[in-house]
């Protein structure tokens, strides 16, 4: 017999957060200079295309691990993605994190562990998950901010501003967290 979780309402909190990350992801993506989108920054590092499309092609993994009764969002091609295939790619992949997230804090327990990778040891189901979650992608959009910098590109006040107002983010989204 399952046993059922008690709704907590901390995996529909889960699911508002990581979407207003996405929304940061979205933004950033839309005020880029096309310029930047696959310029080779120097040192060999990534490009913003690339990076983006790892973002997406991550989630697409987490996914696959923790929710395979999912439907598994295909994976982008880093190589050649324009960033309107890459905004689609990570709406689609935002909304089965999501999604898992919701079920994972808050479902009926066919998620019962989170899965970083295939080759590391999985963890207990709790705020670290979206923690993991958000704390990659935020080091990524780190990185992107960077590579526009470093290649002549200033990001507008209301990406670099915007990206830390949350409340915003989740008026926007159409949800609020606030008590």
């Amino acid at each position: 017999m399952r046993q059922h979780k008690a709704r907590s309402g901390r995996g529909q909190a889960a699911s508002k957060i990581f979407a207003a990350n996405d929304r940061i992801n979205q933004i950033l993506i839309e005020e880029l200079d096309p310029v930047v989108w696959n310029a080779k920054p120097a040192g060999g590092v990534r490009s913003i295309a690339a990076i983006f499309t790892h973002i997406h092609n991550v989630r697409t993994k987490w996914i696959r691990l923790n929710a395979p009764y999912m439907k598994v969002p295909a994976q982008l091609n880093r190589a050649n993605c324009t960033p309107k295939q890459v905004r689609a790619g990570l709406a689609l992949s935002a909304a089965g994190c999501a999604e898992m997230l919701a079920e994972a804090l808050d479902g009926e327990g066919r998620i019962n562990k989170f899965l970083r990778d295939g080759f590391v040891r999985p963890w207990q189901l709790g705020p670290e998950m979206l923690s993991y979650m958000v704390a990659h992608e935020a080091h990524h959009r780190g990185q992107v901010c960077m590579i526009a910098h470093q290649l002549g590109y200033r990001l507008p006040n209301k990406v670099t501003s915007g990206m830390w107002n949350w409340e915003k983010l989740w008026r926007d989204g159409g949800t609020s967290l606030q008590a």
